[in-house]
């Protein structure tokens, strides 16, 4: 079976048009985590939580990281207390009180999800998702037939597309 370039072109809109709608969800996620982590800096939409975990008793400063799983900078010991950042850990009784700033519980999700790394257990998403946007940027050429003159406009705006792109990478 051949196709010509009608086909093809009504192939690539109807899989363009349903692989948009599916991904819709994951689109927006992506969109709303990626404008927060441009505040992951700050303390925009942030709420201070206080948690305390009782820790084996007696950690070296060097062993609070691990144990916590998280990066332990400690900055100052008093007697049995190490202090890092605003949390405490008492190594005589073992106990940790942790404060940290953090995003509200599904935008904490989504940007996590939004910087996953191949330990991830979902990264082959991440992988799929950038997949997908690789499509829609190459199907969009195939929207149209070339001879008309909306994919001939089309043309002008994704060379001020690739115009924009070199624009923020060389600035």
């Amino acid at each position: 079976m051949e196709l010509n370039n009608r086909e093809i072109s009504n192939k690539v809109r109807v899989i363009h048009r349903y692989l948009g709608f599916f991904l819709t969800g994951i689109m927006a996620m992506y969109a709303i985590s990626g404008m927060t982590l441009i505040f992951r800096n700050t303390e925009f939409l942030k709420r201070e939580v206080v948690e305390t975990r009782q820790l084996p008793v007696g950690l070296a400063p060097e062993a609070l990281g691990p144990e916590l799983k998280m990066k332990v900078e400690v900055q100052q010991i008093e007697g049995d207390v190490y202090t890092f950042g605003q949390s405490t850990y008492d190594a005589k009784t073992g106990i940790a009180t942790i404060k940290e700033k953090r995003l509200p519980y599904l935008l904490d999700k989504m940007t996590k999800v939004h910087k996953a790394t191949h330990k991830s257990p979902l990264y082959f998403m991440n992988l799929f998702f950038g997949l997908s946007l690789l499509f829609f940027v190459i199907s969009t050429f195939w929207m149209f037939l070339p001879s008309t003159s909306v994919f001939k406009k089309g043309m002008y705006f994704a060379l001020g597309g690739v115009v924009l792109f070199l624009i923020m990478i060389l600035v």
